[in-house]
């Protein structure tokens, strides 16, 4: 079995990361040629990330999208579910139906604990934590002169102009 995000999760995670990683106003274009996301796809992925309350939007020749709190503020698990909606499933593993606790299978409650240890585990994940490991990388990266690499990995990303690593989390 692989734990992977779909496509809206993994071009939502890219957006908050280039957001965080670029405080202020940013056109979507900028965030689609940034982080490789198709253009036509990404007004849905700002759209959720609206909607969930982690971006906002500012509309006209100034507009652009930003985040709508600090970056430490932001988990990997508000994202993941705006774009994808809950970490838990309803179904059981077992069944092929609804899961009802009165009737639980064998798998229940093993997988009910790994969801809550992912759940939890991306909960304590912040994007201020992720921008300055992404920033870091990327400081590593130019100094041995690789790059990133593979068909979803979004291309490095300039620093900001003061090539300061993103603030820490308070």
């Amino acid at each position: 079995m692989r734990v992977v995000l779909g496509s809206r999760g993994d071009y939502a995670v890219r957006a908050v990361l280039h957001l965080a990683r670029h405080p202020g106003r940013q056109r979507r274009r900028d965030i689609s040629t940034a982080m490789d996301i198709p253009d036509k796809y990404l007004p849905q992925i700002l759209g959720a990330l609206v909607e969930g309350g982690i971006a906002r939007s500012t509309v006209g020749r100034a507009g652009g999208y930003e985040l709508a709190r600090p970056p430490a503020r932001i988990s990997l698990r508000d994202v993941v579910e705006a774009a994808e909606g809950p970490i838990r499933s309803d179904k059981c593993l077992m069944r092929s139906g609804p899961c009802y606790w009165s009737e639980k299978c064998a798998l229940h409650d093993a997988w009910t604990a790994a969801t809550v240890a992912l759940s939890d585990q991306l909960a304590g994940t912040s994007f201020a934590g992720l921008a300055r490991t992404d920033w870091e990388i990327e400081q590593q990266s130019r100094l041995t002169g690789s790059r990133t690499s593979g068909a979803h990995a979004p291309r490095v990303h300039q620093a900001t102009p003061d090539r300061d690593p993103p603030d820490r989390d308070p």
